[in-house]
Parts: structure tokens; C-alpha cells; sequence
């Protein structure tokens, strides 16, 4: 682009910024008929677990059987256990 083209440029996106410098974009939005975001509650919360290689390798290979992302599945399983109220039971020997 030649100097003076882009000068011309530069001059007409510091007009336009000037023209709507005073313009709040909220007065062009209605929102009256809105309704909120039913999923909003259910956000999930990113959290770093150590999980063992075999157990990771189980699951990625079940989930593409299942054709769904591993973590998904891993997400699936924990929470049908929680909702269930699954209890592990632990016997030492």
C-alpha cells in the first residue's frame, strides 16, 4: 500500500471512531425477550488428576469404541457413580 493510501486509510478509521465514540452498542441490542442460558449451572470445573497409564488407555480405547472424547466418558462414568452413590469397598491385606 502506498504511504499517502495509507494515510488515507488511518484517516478514515480515526472519522469513523469519532462518529461512534458516543454510540453505546447496548442501545442497539434488545434484550427483553431473552431468556438465560439453561446450562449455566451445570459449567464444568477443570481439575488436574493423576491417573494411572493403563486406566487412561482403558478408557481412551472404550471411548473410541463409543465414539466420544475419553475425558467425556472418564466425566460420564464418575458421575453415574456419584448420582448412584457407588461405594468402593477396600480390603486390606
Amino acid at each position: 500500500m502506498r504511504p499517502f493510501a495509507l494515510f488515507q486509510r488511518v484517516r478514515q478509521i480515526s472519522e469513523r471512531e469519532k462518529l461512534t465514540k458516543d454510540i453505546d452498542m447496548r442501545d442497539h441490542y434488545d434484550f427483553s425477550d431473552s431468556v438465560k442460558n439453561p446450562y449455566a449451572k451445570k459449567l464444568k470445573k477443570q481439575v488436574t488428576i493423576r491417573l494411572d497409564e493403563d486406566t487412561i488407555a482403558y478408557f481412551k480405547k472404550l471411548a473410541e469404541e463409543k465414539d466420544l472424547p475419553y475425558q467425556s466418558l472418564i466425566n460420564l462414568y464418575l458421575r453415574d457413580c456419584a448420582q448412584s452413590h457407588k461405594d468402593l469397598k477396600l480390603e486390606w491385606q
